[in-house]
């Protein structure tokens, strides 16, 4: 059975799902508490400073505790040694004076031992001056290899391993455990009128122990002190650097909020003094200029209007006069007949870019109203489709409707129609005699009208500039409509005021389509539209497609809409069509001047 079998079966268990129960709430605490861990983390300077002080220094203390305690372990257990190899071979010294004449293999030789062992133990023998082990214990044997073993003191202790090498005629070192007690054992050979002795000093390395443990809770005292300290002075010193910066970044949020006269207060002459001064300087600039620029948005706009307003008045008159040298066009020569209608056809156009500037100016100046209502959108946009139907037979275009009834949104149905008239005129002019398809869909939250053209289409990077005003994609090609260059414009503006998308898209050869997606209230909330922006898939050449992508489209999305396919892609509201439309990621993007789109995954 695999790892993985098992766990799901070990899952199915009752006792396994109460226990996954009861976990539930810890694991969302913990998910929680990490989730605003790693936030803090992101966010704050200082903490990040802080923290990594504190872990530099951890290693650097633990480092330099370590190497300390082996040190000074090294050093105690080094002069121990010495000390105890001194009294050893004084010990040595006294015990071969007092033995010189003893047998140990002849009758009364256990007591001369103990007398022996008795009086050194009772005897510093080490002269002044001489480094000393401190207390000791000693033992006396003659070993088992030349007859009876005869032994004084606590032989017991010492190891065959170590009583071997005595034996044999050396001097031995050795580090063992006497009743939990870390001992050092010295054993080398005294000579006596027999056999050799075995002689061996056993000294207690209890006083070392205490004082390496002492040691160590000093360092690990002074270790945790030390990083306390570190902690206070590395959040104190980063203090004076990110405080600065935090009023620096709040400034200039005030700042970007509209608040001009923000600035930042200067003190010192220090590096961030002079960040101070530089922005303070910057902020003065940029304020001029902001209000150069509104100053001068102000009166061209008030110029505008005033200009369309005062144009009115000549152009009533001349419109009168056209329209008598229009009614007596049968009468005049063939020369002035054909001037008359020019004057008349012009005069329309002007009319029309008058009525343009006019709206343009009151949307510049914010003061443009949204007659808002419940209106069936299939009804405003069939009417808005057959106000152009002239100009589509003229042109030879054929008109294709999709439009479900029931449709109703809040909208201002002035508005509407005339988005959907400059659309499908646009459509019309560009079209090249094909089909033009106008369809509507709708979701819960939204109402979308898509149209279609299959003519020229649209360059790349054509798509970001439809809704500039006054632009347009062929400089020299004729357009049957007579636009004033402004109906976009004013499309996407009347699109904001409801609080909707107006999107484009195109490819050359490939045709062009226009999106406009309204909310079913006015200010309502979109997150999706209703139709894809592209052509569906497998309807052009997949080899044409880019980025994985059908052309391009206006990218730019207002402040809270996310742009990218993955943010969305897998949202049970979103339509089936607008998920395949998009395909992969969006490719960079590009900022549009006045572009308002979806997410972006259907482009």
């Amino acid at each position: 059975m695999t790892r993985f079998g098992l766990r799901r079966r070990l899952a199915r268990l009752p006792g396994m799902r109460r226990a996954a129960r009861a976990l539930a709430p810890l694991r969302a605490q913990a998910h929680e508490l990490g989730a605003l861990v790693a936030a803090s983390w992101r966010r704050s300077l200082q903490l990040r400073v802080v923290v990594s002080t504190l872990a530099l220094s951890s290693a650097v203390v633990l480092v330099l505790g370590l190497v300390l305690q082996s040190e000074i372990a090294e050093r105690l257990l080094q002069s121990k040694l010495n000390g105890a190899l001194v009294q050893a071979d004084a010990g040595r010294v006294v015990l071969e004076g007092e033995l010189s004449g003893v047998d140990p293999d002849r009758e009364g030789a256990q007591e001369t031992l103990d007398a022996a062992l008795q009086r050194l133990t009772n005897t510093q023998g080490v002269a002044p001056g001489s480094p000393a082990a401190g207390e000791f214990r000693a033992a006396l044997t003659t070993g088992s290899g030349n007859g009876p073993e005869i032994s004084s003191g606590d032989v017991a202790q010492v190891t065959p391993e170590q009583r071997a090498t005595v034996a044999e005629g050396g001097v031995s070192r050795q580090y063992t455990t006497v009743d939990g007690v870390p001992t050092l054992v010295i054993g080398q050979p005294v000579s006596t009128a027999g056999r050799e002795l075995q002689f061996y000093l056993l000294f207690p390395l209890e006083g070392e122990r205490l004082t390496l443990n002492l040691v160590q809770s000093t360092l690990i005292v002074g270790g945790l002190v030390l990083l306390v300290l570190l902690a206070a002075i590395a959040s104190l010193v980063t203090r004076q650097v990110v405080r600065p910066i935090r009023q620096a970044a709040d400034v200039a949020e005030r700042f970007a909020g509209g608040h001009l006269d923000e600035r930042m207060d200067v003190r010192g002459e220090d590096e961030v003094a002079r960040l101070a001064e530089s922005f303070n300087e910057m902020a003065g600039s940029l304020a001029a200029q902001i209000a150069q620029l509104e100053e001068f948005g102000a009166l061209q706009r008030r110029f505008t209007s005033d200009v369309s307003h005062e144009l009115r008045t000549p152009l009533t008159t001349v419109r009168m006069a056209a329209d008598v040298l229009y009614a007596s066009r049968d009468e005049l020569l063939p020369a002035l007949r054909r001037s008359s209608e020019l004057l008349v056809t012009e005069l329309d156009r002007f009319e029309a870019l008058l009525a343009d500037l006019l709206e343009i100016s009151r949307l510049d100046a914010g003061v443009a109203e949204l007659g808002a209502e419940q209106i069936d959108l299939a009804a405003v946009v069939r009417h808005a489709v057959d106000t152009v139907r002239g100009l589509a037979a003229d042109a030879g275009t054929e008109l294709v409707l999709d439009l479900p009834a029931d449709e109703y949104v809040e909208a201002d149905p002035r508005r509407v129609e005339r988005i959907v008239r400059n659309l499908v005129a646009n459509a019309i002019d560009h079209g090249e005699g094909r089909p033009v398809e106008v369809t509507m869909a709708g979701d819960p939250a939204s109402v979308a009208v898509l149209v279609r053209d299959h003519g020229v289409g649209l360059r790349p990077g054509e798509a970001d500039l439809v809704f500039n005003r006054f632009w347009r994609a062929e400089e020299s090609r004729a357009r049957r409509s007579g636009g004033t260059g402004l109906g976009l414009s004013i499309s996407i503006e009347d699109a904001r005021l409801h609080g909707g998308w107006l999107q484009a898209w195109g490819e050359p050869g490939n045709g062009s389509a226009f999106r406009l997606t309204l909310p079913r209230q006015v200010g309502g909330h979109i997150s999706v539209s209703p139709l894809p922006l592209g052509p569906p898939a497998g309807e052009d050449d997949p080899d044409e497609r880019r980025d994985g992508r059908p052309g391009s489209s206006v990218p730019t999305p207002p402040r809270g809409i996310a742009t990218r396919w993955d943010d969305w892609r897998g949202r049970e509201d979103t339509p089936e069509d607008d998920r395949n439309a998009g395909g992969h990621d969006p490719a960079p993007v590009r900022p549009a001047e006045r572009a308002i789109t979806d997410p972006g995954g259907d482009r």
